[in-house]
């Protein structure tokens, strides 16, 4: 049965100072999850209304983003991996977490997992976690641009109201056509400064800084992969970052993958683009399988 929960604003110590969380539920049973490279705690909202009451989701704010975007750098997956092992440690007193991650946060989750497997019971990746082929030579920056556009373009841009805000989501291809009340919590949130020239939370220079170590780590995240010594389950999305096909994690990139790596779970989860499956319907599924047993 969904419940609506309102997140309570945590500080988790970490190198550097404190990073923001929100936690969603009062369950004992602790799920920690990491979101997108242009994202931020509130990704995770529809997911966390679908868990059961016995469960609890505490969503980070990753550096550089959200109420985490004055904490220092350097950026990069194994920062956001040891922030994931603090965090970790000051919440799981009473044993290891699950883990899960979207998008850059599955490649962050992954890593912490494989660093320190004895923290995590289970890992869920969505939509993300399995290294990407990169052209040789490929400019990252060019790279980013390409696949993120619009989403990379506003960290620049100042706004004159909230409702002008939103609207530019509204225009993104794989949001609009799908909005709810999830999608335009999780847009305004990410709102700051004064009125006339609101701006992104996020840090262009750590979403940048990120989108080059994820692109140059494919052969650490493949070992990451190899080595993985708990439980691991990837949903993924048919469609893209604008509602294309393919998605992110093509058919044939995930099956190299899961017979590369017999113990690897895949399931793809229909009518769901890169964004919506955390954010749209499929969210109750994403929820239903961070939280069954496996």
């Amino acid at each position: 049965m969904e419940t609506v929960r309102k997140p309570v604003e945590l500080d988790v110590p970490v190198d550097g100072g404190t990073l923001h969380a929100l936690r969603f539920g009062a369950g004992p049973r602790l799920a920690l999850a990491a979101h997108g490279i242009t994202a931020s705690a509130m990704a995770f909202r529809a997911v966390a209304r679908q868990l059961p009451e016995q469960w609890s989701l505490i969503a980070l704010d990753l550096r550089g983003r959200g109420g985490s975007a004055d904490l220092p750098g350097p950026y990069g997956l194994d920062r956001h991996a040891r922030d994931l092992h603090r965090a970790a440690e000051h919440l799981g007193t009473t044993g290891p977490l699950t883990l899960t991650g979207h998008s850059m946060g599955a490649y962050v989750a992954l890593h912490a997992a494989a660093e320190r497997p004895e923290l995590f019971d289970r890992l869920l990746l969505v939509d993300g976690g399995l290294p990407l082929p990169v052209p040789p030579g490929a400019d990252p920056d060019r790279v980013m641009d390409e696949s993120l556009g619009p989403v990379v373009a506003r960290l620049s841009r100042t706004f004159g109201s909230a409702a002008a805000y939103v609207d530019f989501f509204r225009a993104h291809p794989a949001l609009g056509p799908y909005w709810n009340e999830d999608i335009e919590a999780y847009v305004r949130a990410d709102l700051t400064g004064p009125d006339g020239a609101l701006r992104s939370r996020v840090r262009e220079d750590a979403v940048r800084a990120d989108g080059r170590d994820l692109l140059a780590s494919a052969p650490s995240l493949a070992a990451d992969l190899e080595r993985l010594p708990v439980p691991a389950l990837l949903v993924y999305a048919p469609l893209g970052m604008f509602d294309q096909a393919p998605g992110l994690l093509p058919v044939e990139l995930v099956a190299r993958w899961r017979d590369r790596v017999p113990s690897l779970r895949t399931e793809l989860l229909p009518d769901s683009n890169h964004y919506t499956i955390v954010l749209g319907d499929q969210a109750r599924l994403v929820a239903r399988r961070l939280t069954e047993g496996w």
